[in-house]
Parts: C-alpha cells; structure tokens; sequence
C-alpha cells in the first residue's frame, strides 16, 4: 500500500474515499467536516440524517467509522470519523488510531482502492501535529487487512505547512 502526505484541499481529492473528520451528531461542523459537508452538498446531510434516524440514533461513536455516497464530492464516498477529543478529556492514541484502521476497513468494505485523510484530531480536538501525525501514520502502516484487500493507496490530505511537515516526518520514520 502507498502511503503519502501532501498539501491541499480534501473537498477536491478524487479518490475513491474522502474520510470526513466528524463530530458524533454527523450533521456537520466546523473544519474539515463542515467544508466536506458544503462541498458536497445536502445528499450528505440528508444522508447523514437517514443514519441517525435508523443505525446510529446516539450518534457515531468515537473511533468508530460509517460511509455515506460523497454526493458533489468528486470522490464515490465519504467515511466518517469521530476522533477523541482530547479537550475532553480524551487523550487515549488508541482511540485516534482506531479511526484510521476502522475507515480503512469501511473502505476495504465498499471496494475502494484509493483513501484520502485529514489529520483526525488536529486542530480542534486538540491533537499537536507531531503527536495526530504520529499515531496516523502508525496506524496506518500497521493496519492488516483480510486477504485481497483493495485499498492500494491512502494519502494524507493536509491543510497546512505544519501539519504537512509533521506527516512528512512521520512518514520517514520506520
């Protein structure tokens, strides 16, 4: 599997997963989940809305993933992610690794062979660069899909020099 980082906008990647940082509620935010949400239009609240209704009427839970169709995104889905806010008190790298190896299994799930991430957890909820970057990475690397998985590539899509610097280091680590 190909793992890269590189600087951009998410809402523009084509690929056939674009993983959406969410918040439980999956009605939108701020950050990468409110841009995902405007580019690709209301399909996705609407979506996300029919997931609440019938699966996840509390809400997805931290670590754990979900895909929608990606609507006007030029991606085919969008995986959702809930990330552990650390100032919340949630500071387990279990729990922001998990986000990775469960939206790449979602995506192994839908046949997809190419994954786009945000930095989970930067930003926002709180996660330093060096630290999201890290546990990313590693969580990537170490995921172990069943046989004949068909994600082939995943790449980091960051939204600033920082954050991409962090990634770059991660990734040149062993």
């Amino acid at each position: 599997m190909r793992i890269s980082a590189e600087l951009g906008d998410i809402t523009r990647v084509t690929t056939d997963v674009v993983v959406n940082a969410a918040n439980s509620s999956l009605l939108g935010g701020g950050g990468v989940d409110g841009a995902i949400h405007a580019a690709a239009g209301s399909g996705l609240l609407a979506a996300c809305w029919e997931l609440r209704r019938t699966v996840l009427p509390d809400g997805l839970p931290v670590g754990d993933a979900v895909a929608t169709d990606a609507f006007e995104l030029p991606a085919r889905w969008v995986v959702h992610t809930v990330g552990p806010n650390r100032h919340r008190g949630e500071t387990d790298p279990a729990l922001l690794a998990s986000c990775f190896t469960r939206s790449l299994e979602v995506a192994a799930g839908l046949g997809a062979t190419s994954v786009a991430f945000p930095a989970v957890g930067a930003g926002v909820f709180g996660w330093d660069a060096p630290t999201a970057a890290t546990v990313s990475v590693g969580a990537v690397r170490s995921w172990r899909p069943d046989a004949g998985t068909s994600v082939q590539e995943v790449r980091f899509v960051l939204f600033g020099a920082p954050l991409l610097a962090a990634f770059h280091e991660a990734l040149a680590g062993s």
